[in-house]
């Protein structure tokens, strides 16, 4: 396994990237893997990586260009509002 930075601290998206013929599904999988190890903002991360590896027919790339438009972190749901009422 590479040895990462603080954008890839398992070097995962780098190695995603260097894998030949992987699947949209299995880059999606990385990245899961990579955004629960990740300290720091997600979407300044998500931003060096793609400028760093991003290959225009390549899985990862797709991926991570999907990244940016969604919140990494958890938001809370539930409390009494999402419950139903009798």
């Amino acid at each position: 396994m590479l040895k990462g930075d603080e954008f890839d601290p398992k070097g995962l998206i780098a190695e995603a990237f260097n894998m030949e013929g992987i699947t949209p599904a299995e880059c999606r999988s990385i990245f899961l893997d990579w955004a629960l190890n990740l300290q720091g903002d997600s979407r300044a991360a998500i931003e060096v990586l793609l400028k760093r590896h991003a290959h225009s027919d390549h899985p990862m790339t797709e991926v991570l260009t999907e990244g940016l438009g969604t919140n990494l972190r958890a938001k809370r749901r539930g409390g009494w509002r999402s419950r139903k009422r009798p």
